[in-house]
């Protein structure tokens, strides 16, 4: 397919007065205006370069949040907070501004029918207004606790009826996938949240023609994880203790301090061993909220492991980092390739982006190199014909 006509992307955030959201937006309006360079983004390594990818400061963005605090006043409290670079916040400024009149409020009528289809109606919306070719919706709201298992999870009609009955059939993540997926969106969860990982909408993104990917943003521990696992697998050492600490503050710090989100988001981040050391070591991940920490977070792991003639040795680590800044990047690179991958007419689940999941879908290898080189990979599949 050539792409001798640069087509027009949105980017749609669910959760978009937040400061993932708000950093992604500042950080690809300030790339594009030539002000920071692409530090951190995986799309903008040479893989990639012939792939046929949106330009970042191409890209237009909107949404919907519960929330009403401006991107501006939020923008200028991660400056505050040192999440973001004042002098940046302030070169967007007017950008920013701009851009805040394609967020909605999120709606919470109680029908959930009459929510997703004014969803859908926003996002078609957004389409008209801007002249988009491809839209992205990219969930980066709060996490949720893992939604109750319900028969019509299970079939598209089932579920649409249900929907139209205006029953609670699906958590939030869902019915923003539903809506996506109807308006003819791609969907990706950044989130350890249901999303789009239900039978029902595997089955709608094939009738609608959009790919899908998710979930649960690799960006700190859980990506030192998948480094150091493959190295005792392949050096034949058994792991005996694997023990997590993760302490933050922020949002999500005041979410997963719910039971509910935080055993969602434990069970997300505990499925990387598994896969990798073929076996569970003893130990928990605990996750814990430091008010104080702000947009930071800081892991500390403790790794207990057997070698030759039974030697009991172990390995410690301390991931320090700033969450939006981690994030960001990535919700760039993700929205990028997913909209290309439906520009090259990709259907369903994008296994191939498993690179950027702690729990992405189709269960591939989760060690890092292994998703690297099928990231790459794809990256060649999508370069357009010459």
């Amino acid at each position: 397919m050539s792409t001798d006509k640069q087509e027009r992307t949105g980017v749609w955030l669910v959760g978009a007065r937040g400061s993932v959201a708000t950093t992604t937006v500042v950080g690809a309006l300030a790339i594009g205006a030539g002000l920071a360079d692409a530090a951190g983004m995986v799309t903008a390594l040479e893989p990639f370069a012939a792939a046929g990818l949106p330009e970042t400061g191409g890209l237009v963005f909107g949404g919907h949040d519960i929330a009403e605090v401006s991107w501006g006043e939020k923008a200028e409290a991660l400056a505050e907070a040192g999440v973001l670079p004042g002098r940046l916040v302030q070169a967007v400024a007017g950008d920013l501004k701009d851009a805040e009149g394609d967020l909605r409020l999120a709606p919470a009528s109680g029908h959930s029918g009459r929510d997703a289809e004014r969803i859908a109606a926003d996002l078609a919306a957004f389409v008209e207004r801007h002249g988009l070719d491809r839209t992205v919706v990219v969930h980066v709201a709060s996490t949720e606790p893992a939604a109750a298992l319900d028969p019509a999870h299970q079939d598209a009609d089932a579920l649409a009826a249900r929907l139209a009955a205006g029953e609670p059939v699906l958590p939030p993540s869902s019915l923003y996938a539903w809506a996506a997926m109807a308006a003819g969106c791609s969907y990706v969860d950044f989130t350890p949240s249901t999303g789009a990982r239900l039978p029902a909408l595997a089955q709608l993104a094939e009738r609608q023609q959009v790919p899908f990917a998710g979930r649960d943003g690799k960006t700190g521990e859980t990506l030192v994880k998948s480094v150091l696992a493959p190295m005792f697998a392949f050096r034949n050492l058994k792991v005996g203790s694997w023990s997590s600490v993760n302490l933050l503050g922020g949002g999500d710090g005041a979410t997963l301090a719910e039971p509910g989100a935080n055993a969602a988001k434990t069970a997300s981040k505990t499925e990387v061993l598994r896969s990798i050391l073929g076996y569970l070591p003893e130990g928990q991940v605990r996750i814990g909220e430091v008010t104080d920490l702000g947009d930071a977070k800081t892991a500390w792991d403790l790794v207990t492991f057997t070698g030759f003639l039974g030697a009991r040795m172990r390995v410690d680590f301390t991931w320090s980092g700033i969450d939006s800044a981690l994030a960001a990047p990535l919700v760039l690179d993700l929205a990028r390739l997913t909209a290309r991958a439906h520009q090259a007419g990709r259907v369903g689940a994008l296994e191939e982006l498993a690179f950027f999941f702690k729990d992405p879908h189709g269960g591939p290898a989760h060690d890092l190199p292994s998703q690297w080189q099928r990231l790459c990979a794809f990256a060649t599949e999508l370069a357009p014909a010459a």
